[in-house]
């Protein structure tokens, strides 16, 4: 049996609590393209583009019958192909449901530069599996696509009502030249709704239809939003529209659908008294949890403990109590929840449950209470102001995944009033972890004195905080063999793919996760970065500190950016010379680039040499303090993160 997320079991929705209502079937039942239409006109302004959506209209209509309601779903688009890039792109039109659904139309067609038109129907559905991923999905198979045809497409889907809140993108990374959407309703609901970023507002006609309501809202020539710019959020930048239910003008209820009843219920279900049965079993199992007087260390030995021993399934069946999860070893999402916090309070720690969105799906707003915003977990100790996340095996406290970071988080907390303990929510900022957390650092020697042309590199890596967090999981969930490969592949990143002399690590599995950087100690013959020319030496040093990546930005950039996470670098390279031996290109070392943001230097990469006897000595930091950076200040971060790929390509001359 399927289990729904917290957000869907703990709705408030009152709508069905009337014995009046409306009956009807939805009003675009007989919604069809013109069939007589073999030319599409295109727009001057859009002749020349690669690809360009002429049409889309969303319909969804909520129909309620007798003590059910039901929601109808069409989606109608029609796409201009004018670039080989187009025909390839959509070669294969996909299918965004699952065949088995309650798909009541599902058409499409192309139309030819000629007038002809290639009708698809369900012979031309193919299954293909997205290997990887391990996703099946269905698609359209176009034969005899051209420059200038026009793919139409239809689907109407029959779904379950969604009151809690919907997100609607108005904007895509191709033009769209008109765009249409209708929210269609019985006119005793009231629906709250917010548009974003420069969308218009829409309009509500309640006289087109007896007894229902038409919320609509159209745009034309939306421009497009390039989707494939680095270090961006592109969904916080969309043109987006979102609706949610408010009020049942019948039933007289009011701010449905609010975070502080959603508060409140969750807090009771997830903390129900405790027979003495059920007691016993979660001191039992407490009792083998090692005991710290440090809190976050206590914290930690909690949730290793947990992670390692209960196997989280978001779909499972709830357990009756916290002693069934711990017998089963199952657990589901509510489940998780209650055994994290029986063992909290059997330890009194002072802990907020967290909800939050995925940043770069479903951005967070303070200002509409959205039950979409609410589909993240994660627990918080104020008194140390640190995040555990309980859903994500891989991870330990202070870390959790860094897309749900630095966005707003609905915090529930306990507070007891006249004796009586209950769940309050608050609206509160998710910060993410500084770079003090996530700092890599490189202790790098290249010794030229016992071979000129195979001077040894050694190569002592730290990688902390998220960056550690790539490599030190893997130990405890690939095999010994696969482990090795995987270790190899890393090391050929800092090695130049020649094959290494020693490879060692420490602090690698999840017992260190949170608490020490993952370490890798490499040695290597650097003969495949020396080229002897004449009587010189040029040694590739800027390698050793692995491969990076070189930022291009073709087009003018239109979104500001946004990175994962802050990070530092401290990178220090010593070089040993033979007795006598000269060497030049040092000033290629000096470096310095910085991103300023309010006077403070937010992001930068700095390096500098200095050079005593037969030793010189490379030092250089790259840090980034912060998540976001605005648009005006594109190119000085860009000069940040490409001085780090010239410093790759410095190569020194040595001469004996």
């Amino acid at each position: 049996m399927k289990r729904y997320p917290l957000k869907t079991i703990f709705t408030v929705v009152t709508l069905l609590c009337s014995s009046l209502f409306f009956a009807q079937e939805y009003s675009f039942k007989n919604y069809d393209w013109n069939e007589k239409e073999t030319k599409v006109e295109i727009p001057e302004q859009y002749k020349n583009e690669k690809e360009v959506i002429l049409e889309r209209t969303t319909k969804i209509e909520i129909v309620v019958e007798g003590k059910t309601a039901k929601q109808y779903h069409l989606v109608h688009e029609k796409i201009f192909i004018n670039s080989d890039d187009a025909i390839e792109r959509n070669n294969k039109i996909y299918i965004p449901f699952s065949l088995d659904e309650s798909v009541l139309i599902n058409k499409a067609r192309v139309i030819l530069k000629n007038g002809s038109v290639i009708h698809l129907d369900k012979k031309d559905i193919k299954e293909d599996t997205d290997q990887e991923r391990g996703i099946k999905y269905n698609y359209f198979a176009i034969n005899g696509m051209e420059k200038g045809a026009v793919i139409e497409k239809i689907y109407v889907l029959q779904e379950s009502p969604e009151f809690t809140g919907q997100t609607i993108k108005m904007q895509d990374d191709y033009p769209i030249a008109n765009l249409n959407f209708e929210l269609i309703y019985p006119n005793y609901l009231v629906f709250k709704t917010k548009s974003y970023n420069g969308l218009g507002e829409p309009v509500i006609d309640d006289k087109k239809i007896p007894n229902t309501a038409i919320l609509a809202l159209s745009e034309k020539n939306i421009p497009a939003l390039d989707n494939d710019e680095n270090y961006s959020n592109w969904n916080l930048q969309l043109k987006l529209f979102r609706y949610k239910l408010d009020e049942n003008l019948m039933s007289g209820g009011r701010n449905l659908n609010n975070f502080k009843e959603f508060s409140t219920n969750l807090y009771e279900r997830l903390n129900p008294e405790l027979d003495k049965k059920v007691q016993k079993t979660l001191d039992d199992f407490c009792k083998t949890i090692p005991k710290s007087d440090d809190l976050q260390e206590q914290i930690w030995n909690i949730e290793n403990k947990i992670k390692k021993t209960i196997t989280y399934d978001r779909y499972i069946d709830n357990k009756e109590t916290v002693a069934n999860v711990i017998e089963t070893k199952q657990a589901n999402q509510t489940d998780i929840l209650k055994i994290y916090l029986a063992v909290f309070k059997n330890f009194n720690i002072e802990n907020n449950i967290v909800f939050t969105s995925n940043r770069y799906k479903i951005p967070f707003d303070k200002d509409f209470e959205s039950f979409e915003n609410l589909n993240e977990l994660l627990f918080y100790f104020p008194s140390i102001k640190k995040y555990l996340t309980p859903t994500e095996v891989e991870y330990r406290i202070p870390l959790f995944p860094m897309t749900i970071a630095n966005n707003n988080g609905l915090f529930i907390k306990e507070k007891t009033f006249a004796g009586v303990k209950m769940g309050i929510g608050e609206i509160n900022f998710i910060e993410i972890p500084g770079n003090d957390i996530s700092h890599d650092i490189m202790d790098i020697t290249v010794d030229f004195t016992n071979d000129i042309e195979n001077p040894l590199v050694t190569s002592n890596l730290s990688f902390g905080g998220y960056s550690g967090l790539n490599f030190q999981p893997i130990k405890d969930f690939a095999s010994a063999e696969q482990y090795k490969t995987f270790l190899k592949n890393v090391a050929e990143n800092y090695t130049v793919e020649t094959e290494y002399k020693t490879l060692t690590t420490e602090n690698d599995g999840t017992d260190f996760i949170g608490k020490k950087p993952f370490v890798l100690n490499v040695t290597y013959d650097g003969k495949d970065l020396t080229k002897k020319a004449g009587e010189n030496y040029l040694f590739s040093v800027g390698e050793t500190i692995g491969k990076q990546m070189e930022f291009y930005q073709e087009n003018k950039r239109t979104l500001p950016v946004e990175i994962d996470y802050p990070h530092f670098y401290t990178r220090k390279i010593k070089i040993i010379l033979p007795k006598g031996a000269t060497v030049k290109n040092l000033d290629k070392f000096v470096m310095d680039f910085k991103t300023q943001i309010n006077g403070k230097t937010e992001a930068a990469f700095i390096s500098k040499y200095t050079k005593k006897g037969d030793e010189v000595l490379v030092e250089n930091t790259e840090f980034y303090n912060i998540v976001n950076y605005p648009l005006n200040k594109f190119e000085d971060y860009k000069a940040v993160i490409n001085a780090a790929a010239d410093f790759n390509k410095i190569v020194i001359i040595v001469t004996k």
